[in-house]
């Protein structure tokens, strides 16, 4: 993915070389790989390189298109020089590069960690190269599912955030103020949606990728399926409606509470009344 891991630090565009070609690099730098095949062909022969990985589209089977280009990740020993290093964020038509030493490989997208928010990168992610005897895969591993601890924390803090949310948009409706309630509306979608990929143990995927996840890796519940539940989050955001919102969240409900997060709505009190 483009957009999560560009080094502003690193890359071209940040260092101020001409935005027209965007595999213009320093002199004092390496020359990127042109493709994957040459990424490869550079690890192979680099003693300071860990481990090579592939996401995002290309790693999603029937996702990539014409437009796709190689989404690149590549460990670095710590402390090792590397053919690799200042490459992180390069950009080009058919490569996105992404460098890291093997300690920030270790917390990359977990709790705690800023990019946080970039784990799904690395859910279906393919180990190409692995040169610690399978441990960049088992990092990789740790990365793909929360663990129950993660999972009922983000679930209670999305959980909160979706009914907050929806909480607003249906206060709104009711006082007359339209336009705010079908703000508030579209805002508790993507609060649901972790909501419920946490109530799952799951990371959520990228909008991009919602309907592939659904279809290749259901959630289990009818209701949560590809075709259920892309349409009524399409609704809710396109054209509001407490009505939508209101069926939306009594299901979340009930999931929740059958997973054992009933105490998170239980603390809303009497403005259940409003939500259901």
């Amino acid at each position: 993915m483009r957009s999560l891991f560009f080094a502003a630090a690193r890359s071209p565009r940040a260092a101020g070389l001409p935005h027209g070609d965007l595999t213009v690099t320093h002199s004092h730098l390496p020359a990127p790989p042109a493709s994957l095949a040459a990424v490869l062909e550079r690890a192979d022969a680099d003693p300071g390189v860990a481990g090579v990985l592939l996401s995002g589209s290309r790693a999603h089977e029937g996702m990539a298109t014409v437009h796709s280009d190689d989404d690149v990740h590549v460990v670095t020993h710590d402390g090792v020089p590397s053919s690799f290093d200042g490459l992180d964020g390069h950009r080009s038509r058919d490569l996105d590069l992404v460098v890291m030493p093997l300690s920030a490989f270790r917390v990359r997208g977990l709790p705690g960690d800023p990019m946080s928010w970039a784990r799904y990168a690395y859910v279906h992610a393919v180990v190409l190269r692995d040169r610690l005897d399978g441990g960049i895969a088992t990092l990789l591993d740790r990365k793909r599912a929360l663990d129950a601890e993660e999972a009922r924390e983000e679930a209670d803090g999305h959980l909160d955030a979706f009914t907050n949310s929806a909480y607003r948009a249906m206060k709104s409706e009711r006082d007359g103020r339209p336009e705010a309630a079908r703000l508030d509306a579209a805002e508790a979608v993507p609060y649901a949606l972790d909501a419920l990929f946490a109530l799952h143990r799951r990371v959520r995927p990228y909008n991009k990728f919602l309907r592939w996840e659904l279809e290749h890796h259901p959630l289990g519940d009818p209701l949560w399926s590809a075709d259920q539940l892309v349409p009524r989050l399409l609704g809710l955001a396109a054209e509001g409606g407490v009505g939508r919102l209101r069926a939306l969240f009594r299901d979340v409900e009930r999931t929740a509470r059958a997973a054992g997060h009933g105490a998170v709505l239980d603390a809303w009190g009497d403005d259940l009344a409003l939500l259901r």
